[in-house]
């Protein structure tokens, strides 16, 4: 008995399990038939035996009643096991069907990366397609697909093309990768969305790409990551998930976040360095924590210009405001809060000019300015709280416009 119940019993993995030999199935199948026709038998005999004993005068029972009760039963009884064993052959036939896509899915699977690897660009775009239509075709490995495109853009990258290192045509095939993304991530109610997935370009080098109008719901990792040389725009993009920027660096070339919303989830630019060119212009930073925290401004350009600062907090504590410009020039700081505590502004300049402070707070806390200039030209202060508690003046040259000069300045 326990060899059969070993041959019983399916193998893991299997969709079609093991049956009993027909020699074992058959007798038992019949006997078992028999016996529940013998109690139906007995038990319709019984029955009818009981009506006519109630009669006056009694009379004998009627045999062929008592056949066909049997009968009936047993059809009725073997309909529905009829039925459940259709079902059964339904749930076999699916099976082998999910089998059968499944490993016409793997196969597409294999064959996609394989081109990813491969020598020539032109087959590597080919391989960036196919992995992309899979993840449209294959929901439950959606994610895997999307992280072998991201580790792609982890892969080491020389975008120089001087450099003995540099591939040709690899820049191609990185852009390409970050348009399939970008397709995929600007409407969230499709059933080919991206939007809700992960992404993990820790450490990637971007030298272009184009994040316009994306939807980022899900959690996303830019740690490391550096941007240098053309232009990588989030024009438009929507920040709703976890989204990382921690230690990126932006260097060289244009960095746009203009007309982004960050709001409803988290977005942390920690120790972030940035040189050249990033804008935020007209962002809107409302329902969520964005911080800056111990971030570098160095050589280059941030700029703040028009953004809006509603609910939520944006910090930028322990940030260094060097050489270079940070402008939040007509920026509109309300219901939030903005903090600057334990920041240094060192060189540079950073502009508030016509910005609107009208409700929530703006705090340089313990800040220290140094050289450099620091201007709330034109702006305007209302319902609203600017505090430069413990705050340390040495050598900046404001200008504080209507703000009322502080101690020690």
């Amino acid at each position: 008995m326990a060899s059969l119940r070993r041959k019983r019993e399916a193998p893991r993995g299997r969709y079609t399990p093991n049956l009993w030999p027909v020699w074992i199935v058959a007798p038992v199948a019949l006997i078992a038939a028999g016996a529940l026709g013998w109690g139906i038998y007995h038990y319709a005999f019984d029955h009818f035996a009981q009506a006519v004993a109630n009669q006056k005068p009694p009379k004998p029972v009627n045999i062929n009643d008592v056949l066909k009760a049997t009968v009936t039963a047993l059809t009725l009884i073997g309909a529905v096991l009829a039925g459940l064993y259709a079902y059964r052959k339904q749930l076999l036939a699916e099976g082998d069907a999910h089998r059968a896509d499944a490993n016409q899915l793997a196969d597409r699977y294999t064959t996609a990366a394989e081109q990813l690897g491969h020598g020539q660009a032109a087959v590597r775009l080919a391989g960036v397609y196919a992995l992309a239509r899979l993840a449209d075709d294959w929901e439950e490995q959606r994610q895997v697909c999307i992280d072998v495109l991201c580790a792609y853009l982890r892969m080491p990258y020389e975008p120089d093309p001087t450099a003995p290192d540099h591939k040709t045509g690899e820049k191609e095939v990185r852009q390409t990768i970050i348009r399939v993304i970008r397709d995929h991530l600007q409407d969230p109610h499709t059933s080919t969305t991206w939007c809700w997935n992960s992404f993990n370009f820790t450490g990637a080098i971007f030298d272009g790409g184009d994040f316009l109008n994306s939807h980022f719901r899900g959690v996303v990792s830019f740690d490391g990551a550096t941007f240098s040389g053309g232009t990588v725009s989030f024009f438009g993009a929507r920040f709703s998930g976890a989204v990382s920027f921690v230690r990126a660096t932006f260097g060289d070339g244009t960095v746009s976040f203009d007309d982004a919303t960050f709001g409803g989830g988290t977005v942390a630019f920690f120790d972030a360095t940035f040189g050249g060119t990033v804008s935020f212009d007209r962002a809107t930073f409302s329902d969520g924590a964005v911080g800056f925290f111990g971030a570098t401004f160095g050589d280059g350009t941030v700029s703040f210009d028009r953004a809006r600062f509603g609910e939520g907090t944006v910090g930028f504590d322990r940030a260094t405001f060097g050489d270079g410009t940070v402008s939040f020039d007509r920026a509109t700081f309300s219901d939030g809060t903005v903090t600057f505590a334990g920041s240094t502004f060192s060189g540079g300049t950073v502009s508030f000019f016509d910005a609107t402070f009208s409700g929530g707070t703006v705090s340089f806390f313990d800040a220290t300015f140094g050289d450099g200039i620091v201007s709330f030209d034109d702006a305007t202060f209302s319902d609203g709280t600017v505090t430069f508690d413990h705050a340390t003046f040495s050598g900046t040259a404001f200008a504080w416009g209507p703000l009322p000069v502080p101690a020690g300045a």
